[in-house]
């Protein structure tokens, strides 16, 4: 069962500075599976996780016994979740390259290039969305007509590069001796 909270101390709270980012929310696992909102004082849901991460609310999850942090546990299930019911986001082929990754010297580099890649799709969409003001509903109409080539081409240009990475990392770890290449790819072209 969850603490009471503590009353807050007497006076005014201290102002926030305009550009501080938001205290990150702590969450409590309990061993019957719930999920516990330290902020509200109440039970939450996977969905409720989830719409945090789609508000950009930053948040964390502790168990309540052991204060482990099982934020990377949730938000997998999340995924699992997402993954399961309506459109799946990776094809069976892109789970099993990334299953064999692990174990493997280059694991770190690729979660590093995953995250890497994220960031930068992430980046691009905002500046999409940025630009998109400026448009007329005309312009608007054009860009929906032609988006399928103007996405593929996007994409075709991301995967390429991606492609490219990919190679050279693969060149990288045939210059360690006993470490093999990419797991799933094959050799380097020479």
């Amino acid at each position: 069962m969850p603490a009471p909270r503590r009353p807050e101390p007497a006076g005014p709270a201290p102002a926030a500075e305009p550009d501080a980012s938001p205290a990150v929310r702590v969450l409590k696992k309990y061993p019957n599976r719930r999920l516990y909102d330290t902020q509200t004082s109440s039970y939450i849901t996977l969905a409720d996780v989830k719409q945090m991460v789609l508000d950009g609310a930053p948040c964390e999850v502790r168990d309540a016994k052991t204060s482990e942090d099982l934020t990377r546990s949730i938000l997998l299930q999340i995924i699992l979740e997402e993954e399961s019911g309506g459109v799946p986001m990776f094809s069976a082929a892109t789970l099993a390259q990334i299953i064999r990754f692990y174990g493997h010297a280059m694991q770190g580099v690729m979660g590093a290039m995953l995250e890497q890649n994220m960031t930068a799709f992430t980046e691009m969409q905002k500046q999409l969305v940025a630009n998109s003001t400026k448009f007329s509903p005309d312009v608007w109409t054009q860009f929906l007509r032609a988006q399928p080539n103007a996405m593929q081409s996007m994409m075709d240009s991301y995967a390429e590069q991606s492609r490219q990475v990919i190679e050279k990392m693969q060149a990288a770890g045939t210059l360690f001796p006993g470490m093999a290449g990419m797991p799933g790819f094959p050799p380097a072209k020479k």
